[in-house]
């Protein structure tokens, strides 16, 4: 399916997750790539980057992950929406920090690998942000109590804990909120309790992976601090201990787990209604995947019952993995159905753009435009951008309108321009345009995508494939190994995680370079005048023995041939010797201490 898929490395930092979404196709944590099994080939194409470590979707179809220090990260709208123009980045609707607040409330005062930094643990030694957040899941089993519908969980391991959230849909964007304050879901006593897994399961319940394990982070990021906090308590010890458990509501009552196996089309047909959110999607892969199309009629119907807007969308795709759909079927979803219904009726749609579909098409979309729905504006204006491309004639003024209407919406906006590939230049230049939108981010962004476009800069996502194969140096190996996880692929950095390497001046200094990569940085940090604040301190590999002196010169070698103007290097000899340059702390440097050795 894919070669390069989990190359050897850190596994924390490996495409990982496997969601397989609403819309049929598979999507990963920390990859850039989607798949989908059509007519028995594989198919990969590019996606959204997302996060680190575990993915999850909610009812609309919409993608969540995170990172280590930021406890939720997600998309506004649904997968692959805003990135049909490879010319243009989306920033304002994907990866997107859905909360501000990285409080954990953990039971104990456990070890952490940072433990010994300022504000990682409270006057009680207790660890005051995440630092190891991973794997959230949305709860969509329906046996909880309402107030639990599409919450999200999220693993805590290095505090023993796990998290709750609350979502809020907005349309345009979507937020999320700590349910409790000096309050988690789950915390424990234990320090071997280590959540790293969340699953929805087919009796309602939620299913929780926990390694049991004393010790979890990477040798090659481990501080001595924790290395000497973890010897004192013998927390390497504590191994082989892994165990699942299943958190079910008190009232929930007893139900036999369903034999999809022995269930017939148009008993599958019923389950895609099910309040158990895994029941529904398995329902509607049995039916994709054993092709059962002789209930067509039934899921036709389904599909425009507006009475249920979740076996709508079930059924929905259901018959766009059998193939089974028209442009007048899809029409008729988007007039009887409600946004969520009708935008992804919206999306499908963009399969059968055609010269004869323009009256319907025109007709159906001037409805839409009046309703006036926030969310269904956003895919509304992304479908009309390909209309424009075979006829600007009929389709623009409506797309004017909708940006008129929402001219400073950065997610409609998004959504517009990712939709107007090759007919950048025709809108830009077009009076009508330039004086309804005039002083908008809409002329200022469609702008950057033409000069992208003439300059053939694409979005990363559709390049990075390439750099990741790159191994014309040894030092390359490890870079992808190590550095790669947090700093990209690409050397442009990751948000929240760490800086770019490309045109950075501690690149450049190669004695500089050595001791970060040795002893690690502490943010803030400045880079291209700019600056970044980064949670967590980079780690040094002056404790990973497998690593030699020889190794980091080829990690510099690597690094300043593809991110600097020029290749540099550094003996091994003295990059020995800055192996005994310390900080003032005897840790991580900071950029100024950096600076001040510059000048010696």
């Amino acid at each position: 399916v894919d070669s390069i898929y989990a190359v050897e490395g850190n596994p924390e930092h490996q495409p990982n997750g496997l969601e397989l979404n609403i819309d049929n196709w598979i999507y990963n944590a920390k990859s850039n790539f989607r798949y989908r099994r059509i007519d028995g080939v594989w198919k990969k194409e590019p996606t959204t980057f997302r996060g680190q470590w575990g993915i999850t979707h909610d009812n609309f179809g919409r993608l969540y992950y995170n990172d280590n220090s930021r406890i939720l990260l997600g998309d506004y709208v649904l997968p692959n929406t805003l990135i049909d123009n490879p010319y243009y980045t989306p920033k304002a609707s994907v990866d997107k920090l859905l909360t501000n607040d990285q409080r954990v409330y953990p039971a104990f005062a456990g070890s952490v690998n940072r433990g010994y930094a300022k504000g990682v643990l409270n006057a009680d030694s207790l660890l005051v942000n995440a630092t190891a957040a991973c794997s959230p899941l949305v709860y969509r089993g329906g046996s909880f109590t309402q107030s639990y519908s599409e919450n999200v969980f999220v693993c805590i391991p290095e505090g023993n804990l796990i998290k709750r959230l609350r979502l809020n849909f907005m349309g345009d964007a979507t937020k999320a909120e700590q349910v409790w304050q000096n309050k988690e879901f789950i915390t424990s006593l234990d320090e071997g309790f280590r959540p790293v897994s969340l699953k929805n399961g087919p009796n309602g319940s939620m299913y929780v992976v926990d390694m049991h394990r004393g010790m979890i982070g990477h040798h090659a990021y481990m501080s001595p601090y924790l290395r000497d906090k973890a010897k004192a308590k013998e927390l390497d010890t504590i191994v082989n201990f892994g165990r699942i458990f299943k958190v079910s509501h008190n009232n929930a009552t007893s139900n036999s787990l369903t034999d999809f196996d022995s269930l017939n089309a148009s008993e599958l047909v019923s389950l895609l209604q099910s309040d158990n959110g895994w029941i529904r999607d398995r329902a509607q892969h049995f039916l994709i995947f054993k092709e059962l199309k002789t209930v067509i009629d039934d899921v036709k119907d389904l599909a425009l019952n507006k009475k249920n807007p979740l076996g709508q969308l079930h059924a929905l795709y259901v018959l766009e993995g059998w193939n089974a759909l028209s442009f007048d079927f899809l029409v008729s979803v988007i007039e009887e159905s409600n946004s969520d219904v009708a935008s992804h009726a919206l999306v499908i749609s963009k399969d059968f753009i055609s010269e004869k579909a323009i009256e319907q098409a025109s007709h159906i979309f001037k409805s839409a435009l009046d309703r006036n729905e926030l969310g269904l504006d956003a895919y509304l204006a992304n479908v009309l951008g390909h209309w424009v491309k075979i006829n600007n004639h009929r389709f623009q003024p409506l797309l004017t309108k909708i940006l008129k209407r929402r001219e400073m919406n950065t997610t409609v906006i998004d959504a517009a321009i990712s939709g107007l590939e090759k007919v950048d230049t025709v809108l830009y230049n077009d009076s009508v345009i330039k004086n309804n939108l005039k002083n908008t981010p809409f002329l200022s962004k469609l702008e950057n995508a033409i000069t992208n476009r003439k300059s053939d800069k694409k979005n990363d996502i559709y390049t990075l494939e390439v750099v990741r194969e790159d191994t014309r140096t040894s030092g390359s190996k490890m870079f992808f190994q190590i550095c790669a996880s947090c700093h990209g692929a690409d050397g442009k950095g990751i948000d929240g995680l760490a800086p770019p390497l490309m045109g950075s001046e501690h690149v450049k200094n190669t004695e500089r370079l050595a001791l970060i990569i040795l002893h690690g940085l502490e943010g803030p940090v400045h880079v291209n005048g700019e600056r970044y604040d980064i949670n967590l301190a980079m780690p040094g590999l002056i404790r990973n023995e497998s690593i030699s002196d020889q190794d980091i010169a080829n990690i510099i070698s690597y690094v300043t041939n593809a991110f600097s103007d020029r290749s540099r290097s550094l003996s091994n000899k003295r990059i020995s010797e800055l192996r005994n340059v310390k900080s003032s702390t005897g840790m991580e440097f900071t950029e100024p201490e950096l600076q001040a050795l510059d000048k010696k």
